[in-house]
Parts: structure tokens; sequence; C-alpha cells
């Protein structure tokens, strides 16, 4: 029996702005609306930023706990995680959402290349984002842009500040990062299972137009997907996304080709080790 596919919707991100496509939800009204519609197609996880009126990226803690509200309110038991990234703030500005408690963070363990600047996540971040995640029970998914990040989320458990079984999610497409190659991602896989064990959940994530064959690699080969207009805001190369929804659709359909059910809310939470969600 197959296990369920956890689908990921990253609503938002940092960068794509309604001049790239109308559908990016930038406010928090908005992005309960979007969340909501990407739920009712199969969404079980939420990945979070938040963002200015003017469609800058933000850090401001009230706006995510209005998003918390609001998509605990609509979306009942999805689990919810903010992003810990670099855009959105510097230094432990990048954590101050975190006593919120979101079910999960995101959390780069490493420093890499970006299309246009370093993105920076040095040691001393990293420990603190890490302990403040223990601190607020908030479970961290690794984002690894590279082979080293799984290695050091491996040390970090290890050492116990990663207090659960992490759950890494392979990121690739990223310009000057890690390129698309089906290679590679044998050897991710093969390595998050060596280091972490044959049973543990993984996640992969594509950008722009590689979200579709991460999509269909990570399904076919047991792990889990993020899809969402963060990544990428087109259907294929001559339609835009009308929705985040319509992303996640798709992903549900390549689970249906492989013969793997779409996790509902409890499954993913069992499947995360997640705690159960208080009625």
């Amino acid at each position: 029996m197959t296990k369920p596919c956890i689908i990921c919707v990253a609503i938002t991100g940092s960068l794509p702005k309604k001049a790239n496509n109308p559908a990016v939800p930038i406010s928090v009204s908005e992005q309960v609306e979007s969340t909501h519609e990407a739920f009712e197609a199969g969404a079980t996880i939420m990945h979070a930023y938040v963002r200015n009126d003017d469609e800058t990226p933000s850090s401001d803690r009230e706006k995510f706990a209005r998003l918390k509200e609001g998509v605990e309110k609509h979306c009942p038991g999805m689990i919810i995680q903010f992003s810990t990234g670099g855009r959105s703030g510097t230094g432990q500005a990048r954590g101050g959402m975190l006593p919120l408690r979101p079910d999960m963070a995101s959390l780069s363990v490493g420093s890499n290349n970006f299309p246009t600047r370093v993105y920076e996540n040095p040691p001393v971040l990293v420990n603190w984002l890490a302990s403040e995640m223990v601190e607020h029970d908030v479970k961290p998914e690794i984002e690894a842009f590279d082979l080293s990040h799984i290695f050091q989320a491996a040390k970090l458990h290890a050492e116990g500040r990663i207090a659960a079984t992490p759950y890494v999610q392979f990121v690739m497409g990223v310009q000057n990062a890690m390129p698309v190659d089906g290679v590679v991602f044998d050897f991710y896989v093969k390595t998050i299972r060596r280091l972490f064990g044959e049973n543990v959940p993984w996640c992969a994530a594509g950008i722009g137009r590689h979200q579709t064959t991460l999509n269909e690699w990570a399904i076919a080969a047991g792990g889990h997907v993020r899809t969402g207009l963060e990544d990428n805001v087109r259907l294929d190369k001559d339609r835009l996304a009308p929705s985040n929804a319509s992303l996640v659709r798709r992903a549900a359909d390549i689970c249906a080709a492989n013969n793997r059910s779409v996790a509902t809310p409890a499954e993913a939470r069992q499947l995360l080790g997640l705690r159960p969600v208080v009625s």
C-alpha cells in the first residue's frame, strides 16, 4: 500500500507580484482566500510569507498572526508553515513570528548563491532559529539548496538542536544553485534515507518551469511535493496559473497517475509527527 502524498502550497513568497500574475495573493485576506481554495483542492501544508501594501516582503508579526488565525478558521487542520527566508527580514527578524507557534517553519541551514546575490545563512543565525523552533514546538522543514545542507541537518539533529527528525525539502532549479538533474535527485533521496532512515518523509520543490518535473519525480519516488505561485506563476509557457488551487490540482492529478492518494490533514500530521489539532 502506497503512502499518501502531502501537498504543500507556497502561496505568495517574497518575489512574485501581481504584475507577474494577478492571482498572486498579497494582502492577508487574499492569502487566506487563496489558501482556502488550495486547501479544498488538496493542499495540507500552507507555506507563507507576508507582504507590505506595496508588495514588498515583510516580517510583520501582526500580519503573520492574522494569517494564522484566518487559515485556522477556514482550513481546519491545515498545517501552517511560516517562512524564515532571508528576503523577509534580516538577522533575528527572520524568526520574529516563531512565538506564534505555527506547526512548522522553514529552516535554511547553509548559504548558497541565488540569481543576483548570496543567500546568507550563517551558523549563528541557523543555531538561533533552530533553538527558537525547539522552544516554541515548531517543526523545521529543512530547505536544502545544496547537498551539504542535508548533511548539516543531520548534524543539527545528532546534536539535539533539531528536536524531531527533520523534514528535508530539497530545492532544484534556482539559478546559480542546484540545477534540475535526475541523477542528483536520486542521490539526494538515497542520502536522506541513509542519514534518517528508509521511511523518513521528505519533500522536493522545483522552481519555475521545473515545478511539474519535481512534482513528478518526488511523487513517483515516494516523496511529498511543494507547488504554488511562490515558485512558479505559470501552468505552462503560454498560460498563467489562474490560482494556487490550479497548481495544487495538477499535483493531485500526478498523484492519481502514480496511484497515490492525496494526504488529508490528519494523515499529513501523522506522517510528519505533528501535534494534533486542538478543537
